[in-house]
């Protein structure tokens, strides 16, 4: 029978993607000797299966990465265990017997997750290697934010990217290795926290690996346009910022959409099929650090995030910018007479803080038409010239009752003026617009409100006065001295029959004019002659 002497550690720790090794101890004993040497994990049954033992069994999941050596002459055997996952956390043994109850040492495994710090400046980008995960099979990859609740997913290979980093993600596999790298740019404050990047499902987040990143707030890097506009048909330039210190062996344009960025042309002279003939890198300037990118015959598939990269061994520095495709305007339908109406954007570059050396990033846009005879609109760019005088709308009330027509008018003018705003490529001009359409809305209820409230007081006072009129009928006769006043302005007198029960009035009226009279609840209009 075997010793009852075996003795180990009951402690190990080790990081994922790295490696353990435990050493067991033993009498040396014929029987020791010559026994089988096991290494086994328990499950929550309270089993423990086998992982390695000297008979040459080796379980399937750990297949490659598991080793046990047995030294006899030493009393001693060695398990090592490599590429270290976190779901390897848990309770093993290592024994010695023909069944894994016999003689063992009992010992806890922790596998912990190495925290990879990475900085970044405000405006700037990073790149993140993450590990390349099961190679037997292709999984999904996915970038996700630890938080409180759990791990957010940010993005993953399926497309799925979260609203506040779309055209600022991208998840890129490497070539050869299997590991994948993680791109983000337009770094903002919010950006900094701890992060996973894995492969697998997010539950079991296989070789996940737990990254820092931090975003200095102090950054050299110039605010930069995030926008440009172009006419189907004209053409736009994009220059490109890199660090000319930086020896850089790739300068590239590429696409993104879906946390992917699709490669359109690069310096050595790559372009994309679809693009040949209509994009070109059109000049670039090693001293300064700028390439320039020239795209034209623009069509509406165009419009979308685009890329401007630089690529140095294991650093790769990224910017991006959404391109907004215009399509051409007529103010009339009559093909012959038509004129083609352009609209003009204010460019953003004329916001943007004085030019500053920045590693990489787009500084320079610019944006032509086709040449035609045009009649330009107003620039977007006084969107208050629609909402800085709200009386225009309320000078004259009557207009939205007596001419309706006007009414329409101006509500087309407005639809023309949302058209062009919503068309125009500058989003921050949206609020303004709607917040002049609820405006003229809001005015336009008061303005029924009031006028409803007018003719109603207007009835009201036309049955006061017909019941004065007829209160000032059966009072007593005029005093003589109100008797020219009579005779200017008639009205009428109530006279009774006298000395009779039948109580038979009428009603006298003298002079020439025009009386109402309430009879029956009804007011009865007469016109009536002298005598």
């Amino acid at each position: 029978s075997v010793s009852s002497i075996l003795y180990g550690s009951s402690f190990l720790a080790g990081e994922v993607g790295g490696s353990v090794t435990h050493q067991c101890f033993y009498s040396v004993t014929p029987a020791n000797k010559h026994s089988r040497k096991y290494w086994c994990k328990v499950a929550r049954s309270g089993i423990c299966f086998t992982i390695i033992s000297t008979t040459g069994y080796t379980s399937e999941d750990h297949e490659g990465r598991v080793s046990l050596e047995d030294v006899p002459q030493k009393g001693t055997f060695m398990v090592t265990m490599t590429e270290l996952k976190k779901s390897d956390t848990g309770t093993y043994r290592c024994g010695i017997g023909p069944a894994n109850t016999g003689l063992y040492v009992r010992l806890n495994l922790t596998v912990s997750e190495p925290i990879e710090l990475v900085r970044g400046e405000l405006r700037g980008s990073v790149m993140v290697l993450c590990p390349p995960g099961d190679s037997k099979g292709i999984k999904k990859r996915f970038w996700c934010k630890l938080g409180t609740t759990g791990c957010t997913i940010i993005a993953n290979t399926d497309g799925y990217v979260r609203k506040d980093y779309h055209g600022r993600i991208s998840i890129t596999p490497q070539e050869s290795s299997g590991a994948f790298k993680i791109l983000i740019n337009d770094l903002k404050k919010e950006d900094s926290g701890l992060y996973e990047c894995g492969t697998g499902r997010l539950s079991s987040r296989d070789n996940a690996r737990v990254v820092a990143l931090q975003v200095t707030t102090a950054s050299t890097i110039p605010k930069r346009p995030k926008f440009l506009s172009g006419t189907v048909g004209g053409s736009l330039s994009v220059k490109c910022h890199y660090d000319p210190k930086g020896n850089y062996e790739k300068k590239y344009l590429c696409r993104w959409k879906e946390a992917s960025c699709s490669l359109l042309l690069d310096a050595d002279g790559f372009v994309q099929e679809p693009y040949k003939g209509r994009i070109q890198i059109a000049s670039s300037d090693q001293e300064n650090g700028t390439y320039t990118v020239v795209l034209s015959h623009l069509r509406e598939e165009d419009a979308g995030w685009y890329w401007c990269g630089a690529k140095i061994g294991n650093t790769e520095h990224t910017s991006s910018v959404k391109l907004l495709i215009q399509k051409e305007i007529y103010s009339s339908q009559d093909s012959e007479t038509s004129t083609v109406v352009k609209p003009t954007l204010r460019s953003p570059a004329a916001r943007s803080t004085p030019k500053q050396r920045s590693t990489t990033g787009l500084t320079h846009a610019t944006a032509t038409v086709p040449g035609s005879t045009s009649a330009p609109l107003p620039t977007t760019a006084s969107p208050s010239a629609f909402v800085t005088s709200p009386s225009a709308f309320v000078t004259s009330p009557s207009a939205f009752v007596t001419s309706p027509s006007a009414f329409l008018s101006q509500k087309s003018n407005l639809i023309l003026m949302v058209h062009l705003f919503s068309s125009s490529g500058e989003p921050r001009l949206l609020p303004v617009v709607l917040t002049a359409l609820i405006l003229l809305i809001f005015i336009t209820i008061t303005l029924l409100i009031l006028i409803k409230i007018k003719l109603q007081k207007k009835a009201g006072a036309e049955r006061s006065t017909v019941g004065h009129l007829e209160a000032a009928a059966i009072r007593a006769p005029l005093s003589p001295g109100k008797e020219q006043t009579r005779e200017e302005t008639p009205s009428p007198e109530k006279v009774c029959d006298r000395g009779t029960d039948s109580g038979n009035c009428r009603w006298v009226f003298s002079g020439t004019g025009t009386a109402n009279v309430i009879s029956l609840g009804r007011i009865i209009k007469i016109n009536f002659k002298q005598g």
